[in-house]
């Protein structure tokens, strides 16, 4: 049985006078009875640097979280190539499925999110193929090259719109072809790394919309395989599984895995497999003047169309027409974000000098600005062994202050980051065609009070920081409506805003909360 308890509209819900109109359906359930069942969810949230298994509950009005476990996550070496555990990663999921087992509760829905363009190759049992490569691994740049000789730039972004990035799965794909052939065209079936994970729970062949588009395989006209770009670059097509919509119900979860954690009946939830896709759902978004700035190891700065801006200037600009939930488009920009951070803490640690993130940014905080800024989309920040000893290199290039303190360092890594979101603003409004005057900052880096006062100063805009687990609850929100608990994702996002703090930023700091 579900767990039910009597429940008044909690004091924290907003009064309906100030809610546009179509937040009135978020309490149009009609609840004549006193009680309201009480869902759980379970949102597996896969970063580049951790994983967490994150526990839901939803009253009906207002949505908590809870991480009942946390691991790390980091690519490992095979022999001179860098790969992904994907077996550790799985057994990791497990484990956080039977903490929530042993909670004594019995969720409604599971579903993973993951970061995009990495893939998994299996054979018709569905076994690894091989250990899947990570897209830091160095043959990503060379396999780049070759790719835009074999197809010009320009017709590869008409097919997909999608922004160029040498880390991209269609190139990844084409290194496969000439060193790995045999893998590839033995391969019964090709997975995204959620959906890998989803496949795992559920057995249940598919890929989510989502994080198919972000492979630049994907046709946002079709909505399905680009068979154009599959044949130039002779693809084996029978490897690419059906595409399904942002919060397809694949199936319950495997007796195997139910006897292991603890509880059954919960169903197994492609939401929004893509982690960005899934922190844009979560967005308590209101209006049209809006961008998101998703926040994390990669900062992904865009606004959510209806349909996907493939233009002159948007290639010009390098921005990518990705998939959200319900089928809206994220026209982004991906900018390396906090990676630059966490390289720098790496190899401090190295040295010998740990610090916590933060530590680093209290450091940066009591530094005075120099003005040297970095470009943090040069490609010597995308996997070098020394961060610190490239952004010193960096400035001192271009005659510019260099840092050499920790503080200093992460200083001028927080003002690049404002800056390089300033100008990418300025080219969204350029390609979007129209002005943004709110900038909704979510996951993890939204806790950075100093880069989002940065922020505020370098663009000019209000700034809102939360929530920071945006992932886990846009994935959630997507988990609901598929099980049909909540009617729409704006009835989502009026949640969202319910149940969370959001704090808006002026240059000196936090203006007010807004929390209802």
């Amino acid at each position: 049985m579900w767990p039910t308890r009597c429940t008044d509209r909690p004091s924290r819900l907003p009064a309906q006078a100030v809610w546009p109109q179509w937040t009135q359906s978020v309490f149009s359930n009609t609840r004549n009875d006193d009680c309201v069942k009480i869902r759980h969810y379970i949102a597996c949230d896969l970063g580049a640097e951790s994983g967490r298994i994150i526990l839901g509950t939803f009253n009906g009005e207002i949505l908590t979280v809870k991480e009942v476990h946390r691991f790390g996550n980091a690519g490992v070496k095979v022999g001179n190539t860098l790969r992904w555990d994907v077996e550790a990663i799985f057994e990791e999921i497990l484990t956080g499925l039977e903490k929530v087992g042993q909670r004594g509760i019995s969720p409604d829905s599971v579903s993973c999110d993951s970061w995009g363009v990495d893939y998994v190759l299996v054979d018709k049992q569905g076994t690894l193929l091989s250990q899947p490569f990570h897209y830091r691994d160095q043959r990503n740049g060379p396999a780049f090259q070759r790719a835009l000789q074999i197809v010009p730039a320009e017709e590869i972004f008409e097919e997909t719109g999608i922004q160029f990035m040498p880390i991209n799965t269609l190139y990844q794909l084409v290194d496969d072809l000439e060193h790995r052939r045999e893998i590839l065209t033995s391969a019964h079936k090709f997975f995204t790394i959620a959906d890998y994970f989803n496949y795992r729970l559920s057995g249940v062949a598919v890929i989510e919309e989502s994080l198919a588009s972000t492979t630049q395989i994907y046709n946002p006209h079709t909505r399905t395989w680009s068979s154009t770009l599959i044949g130039w670059f002779g693809l084996p097509p029978h490897i690419f599984p059906k595409i399904v919509p942002s919060g397809t119900n694949l199936a319950q979860l495997r007796s195997s895995i139910e006897d292991r954690v603890g509880f059954s009946g919960c169903r197994v939830i492609a939401g929004c497999s893509h982690d960005t896709a899934a922190a844009v759902a979560g967005i308590p978004a209101r209006g049209k003047s809006w961008a998101y700035l998703s926040s994390g190891t990669w900062s992904l700065l865009g606004t959510e169309t209806h349909a996907p801006v493939i233009t002159a200037l948007s290639r010009e600009f390098n921005f990518t027409n990705e998939i959200g939930f319900g089928g809206t488009v994220r026209l982004l920009k991906n900018i390396p974000g906090m990676w630059i951070v966490q390289e720098c803490k790496r190899r401090w640690k190295e040295e010998g000098r740990e610090y916590s993130y933060d530590e680093l940014t209290r450091l940066a905080e009591d530094t005075p600005s120099s003005g040297a800024l970095i470009d943090p989309l040069d490609n010597r920040f995308v996997s070098p062994d020394d961060m610190p000893g490239e952004i010193r290199q960096f400035c001192m290039g271009t005659n510019q202050p260099v840092p050499e303190s920790p503080g200093a360092i992460v200083r001028c890594i927080l003002e690049s980051l404002a800056h390089s979101y300033k100008e990418k603003l300025e080219q969204l409004e350029a390609v979007a065609g129209f002005s943004v005057d709110t900038l909704h900052v979510v996951g993890g880096g939204s806790r950075n009070a100093l880069l989002n006062r940065l922020t505020t100063i370098a663009s000019g805009r209000k700034v809102l920081a939360g929530p920071g687990e945006s992932s886990a609850v846009g994935n959630m929100l997507a988990q609901a409506i598929s099980l049909g608990h909540i009617s729409t994702l704006d009835e989502g996002r009026a949640i969202v805003q319910a149940s969370f703090s959001i704090e808006e930023y002026s240059g000196q700091g936090v203006v007010k909360e807004q929390r209802s």
